[in-house]
């Protein structure tokens, strides 16, 4: 039989091969449940996630800080180390030199901030001596940190506490080192605070011999040169420390001290003056120079621009009250006594917004003590001699009752007193005019 194109389909289907779809969808199902797997366990990590960074190290934190040190900037510097501290909490190292300028910057501070600042360090330094009690260092700088809490300390027992650790731990320091700068330097610092001053002249010499190229050996040396009254010696000191850390405005402020002391008033200017230009080459706002200066001008008895520099120091820090103390008195020595009220009252009871017209906010008083105690009789002075007795005689009173073993305060509080009690009595008095101290510790300059 003939077979037909017309009776075959040329183009036969076939029957659909359904394989290799299903192999597809095996692994596709294969390698989601992989993706998810990594997924779900860490290994594989979603798409467009941000670079991650680096985490830095301790050792990176401390170079910073450092860095920042020798700058002079101080905040910085220790936020740097406190970084280091939260990276590494048994950086002993670390924490030594967090606690050494923490104090190194509370002579910059108010003294709330100080009193706070040193409780930091205190703890700092405390946690470095439990961490490693054969640390020299550390207690060469728990030393320091317990003898500069000790000039702040509000109470004689306070003082006396932190004086007896500062020398239980200089003493700790040299034993496991006794050629440690550091501790001795530290050592004579307390010593001269306990007022062995030949023994702290003697061991502040051995330090600088061992370590003639510390900042702190020289400071230390300065420091009792200063202190037993050789103002020259104590510049010579000063300046070489400051040779060595030039950035730290402290060491300027205390060379411009001495040189006052000495009655060279455009050199101590010129120290003031180089702080603030450190300062203000750093974007810090420190008021101290610009006190240190308005006090030299008040010596000078150029009250005008010595206001002007106070009122300076009020832009830098407007809850400042011991600046409203220095400017009170400035006012007080113009024989501005009524202009004098305002900032003496802001600086010893504190006053509100609504009082301090000036600067319109409000300030806190300050505690009475050796760095207060001028504002607190000037301020009572002032009042017993313009008939504002009620509030006059509640300072003076206050003044007497800390104060009545030194013969030259309890005098000029007795004296207000009495103009209180005349004027009572229908009396009339000559204005009041108690003397002021000059230099109230590390804090007014």
């Amino acid at each position: 039989m003939r077979i037909r194109s017309s009776d075959r389909k040329i183009f036969q289907p076939r029957g659909r091969d359904y394989r290799w779809p299903l192999s597809l969808m095996a692994l596709v199902l294969l390698g989601f449940f992989w993706f998810l797997n990594g997924y779900l366990s860490g290994r594989i990590q979603p798409l467009f996630l941000p670079t991650p960074t680096p985490t830095r190290t301790a050792g990176s934190y401390v170079e910073e800080g450092l860095t920042n040190f020798a700058a002079g900037n101080l905040d910085a510097a220790i936020s740097a180390y406190q970084d280091a501290v939260n990276v590494d909490p048994n950086n002993v190292a670390a924490l030594i030199e967090l606690a050494r300028i923490q104090t190194y910057s509370s002579p910059l501070l108010t003294p709330a901030l100080a009193v706070e600042r040193l409780e930091q360090a205190r703890a700092n330094v405390d946690q470095a001596v439990l961490l490693d009690d054969l640390n020299s260092n550390a207690h060469a700088v728990r030393t320091l940190v317990y003898d500069w809490s000790a000039g702040r300390s509000l109470s004689v027992e306070e003082r006396e506490a932190y004086l007896a650790t500062a020398s239980q731990a200089a003493v700790r320091a040299v034993q496991l080192d006794s050629r440690n700068a550091l501790a001795l330097a530290y050592r004579a610092e307390v010593l001269m605070d306990q007022f062995q001053f030949d023994q702290a002249r003697q061991v502040a010499e051995l330090a600088v011999s061992l370590e003639p190229n510390s900042m702190d050996t020289h400071r230390v040396f300065a420091y009792i040169l200063e202190s037993t009254g050789f103002y020259s010696r104590a510049i010579e000191e000063y300046q070489a420390a400051a040779a060595l850390m030039p950035n730290y405005t402290y060491l300027y402020i205390k060379i411009g001290q001495n040189y006052r002391q000495l009655e060279l008033y455009a050199q101590a200017l010129e120290y003031f003056d180089r702080a603030a230009q450190i300062n203000a080459t750093l974007g810090i706002n420190d008021p101290l120079p610009y006190v240190a200066i308005a006090k030299t001008y008040t010596r000078q008895g150029e009250f005008f621009i010595a206001a002007r520099n106070a009122e300076r120091a009020l832009e830098f820090d407007p809850t400042n009250a011991t600046i409203y103390g220095e400017l009170g008195i400035i006012r007080f020595r113009a024989r501005n006594y009524e202009g004098s009220i305002p900032p003496l009252r802001c600086a010893v009871v504190g006053c509100t917004a609504a009082e301090n017209e000036d600067q319109e906010v409000a300030v806190v008083g300050l505690p009475l003590d050796n760095n207060s105690v001028a504002f607190y009789y000037t301020y009572g002075s002032v009042l017993a001699a313009l008939n504002m007795c009620d509030e006059g005689e509640v300072i003076l009173n206050q003044v007497l009752s800390l104060y009545r073993s030194d013969d030259i305060i309890r005098g000029i509080a007795e004296e207000g007193l009495a103009v209180c009690r005349t004027l009572r009595a229908g009396g009339q008095v000559p204005t009041a005019t108690p003397p002021v101290e000059e230099d109230m510790g590390e804090g007014t300059p």
